[in-house]
């Protein structure tokens, strides 16, 4: 094995562990403000589910079909160890740089933007012989993503949260409360799980790239079903590692997704939680990657207009909205930047 793929499994498990504590805050945001759970309760609660989530995709889903889909963002022809580096550099930088100021921006389309900028780096063009640099089809999906993601979301949780409100109108207010927290802990869990499924298989899409690539330059062909296989332990490193990134938390991200966007009452927290777990497995089901960030974020807003649409805190939103936008380019030109400066030395 190249000393460049030993490299780039170490970093590419590193931003594991980075989308784990960076996004922490998609899966225990609400249960930490309405203190269903302390933090520290919370992010335990969090990872075990994240690392949980392999069993699902395992015995469950029978496959990793996220992974599949990130490990054929780029054309075949065109990925090779520089741009996978590359990559996964400008990916981890975009995580450090947004959690540092407590942006909760999405780690998959920065991992996504960080590949293909550096493949168009490599090959100074968009296509090469009438064939295309990205897969097109594949990545219009993921971009059509970036804004369906959040309203489907905002959707489910709006219809959740108006269906309980219905069914337990007639409860006593006090004991609804103490039911919904309790019931916090399942929808908890559940989003847990979706956030595992979908975000560590995006870490076992780059790692298979990367040793498929790797493994046909010797001659060797191998397909993403044929490298989860031979190559069992990266699935299991892949959960395991995003689950120790969660353990230690976001808060700045937390601070962000938990009080700024708006106020969050247990119901309300079992029905945005639900809505994004939900959303979740539906997308891993179809192997489109998401971003668990929009997911949640979407899932919480809608909550907050079923009261009025001025409990959301718009422009709070507004400008989560705009670093989602710039996430994809702006990972992209970093990319292609790492790319440049490791052509100098490899």
């Amino acid at each position: 094995m190249s000393s460049t793929l030993v490299i780039i499994i170490i970093l590419a498990l590193i931003f594991d562990y980075i989308n784990g504590f960076h996004d922490a805050a998609n899966s225990i945001a609400n249960i930490v403000s309405t203190k269903v759970l302390s933090p520290f309760q919370a992010v335990l609660w969090a990872a075990f589910f994240n690392f949980a989530a392999f069993f699902l995709a395992e015995y469950v889903f029978h496959s990793f079909g996220i992974g599949d889909s990130i490990s054929k963002i780029v054309t075949k022809d065109f990925i090779n160890l520089q741009v996978i580096l590359a990559g996964l550099l400008a990916a981890i930088t975009w995580n450090l740089i947004t959690w540092w100021f407590g942006i909760p921006s999405s780690s998959s389309h920065t991992l996504i933007g960080g590949f293909m900028g550096a493949a168009i780096a490599c090959t100074k063009a968009f296509s090469v012989n009438g064939v295309h640099v990205v897969n097109v089809a594949l990545v219009t999906k993921v971009f059509s993503f970036i804004f369906l993601a959040p309203f489907i979301g905002m959707f489910m949780a709006f219809l959740t949260t108006i269906l309980v409100v219905h069914l337990f109108k007639k409860s006593n207010p006090y004991k609804a409360e103490k039911k919904f927290k309790r019931f916090q802990l399942l929808s908890s869990a559940a989003l847990s799980l979706g956030h595992g499924g979908n975000d560590a298989q995006k870490v076992m899409g780059i790692i298979g790239a990367a040793v498929i690539y790797y493994e046909n330059s010797k001659g060797v062909k191998l397909t993403f079903t044929q490298f989860v296989e031979q190559y069992s332990w990266v699935p299991f490193c892949s959960f395991l590692a995003i689950g120790l990134g969660t353990l230690s938390g976001g808060w700045k991200i937390i601070k962000t997704m938990g009080t700024k966007i708006t106020k969050i009452t247990p119901l309300e927290g079992v029905c945005a939680d639900t809505a994004g777990a939900i959303t979740l497995y539906i997308t891993q089901w179809l192997g489109i990657p998401v971003s668990t960030t929009h997911t949640i974020t979407g899932s919480i807003i809608g909550v907050g207009a079923t009261k009025r649409l001025s409990a959301v805190r718009w422009g709070v939103t507004i400008n989560l909205l705009w670093a989602w936008i710039i996430t994809i380019p702006i990972s992209a030109l970093m990319a292609a930047g790492f790319y440049y400066i490791i052509k100098l030395f490899v």
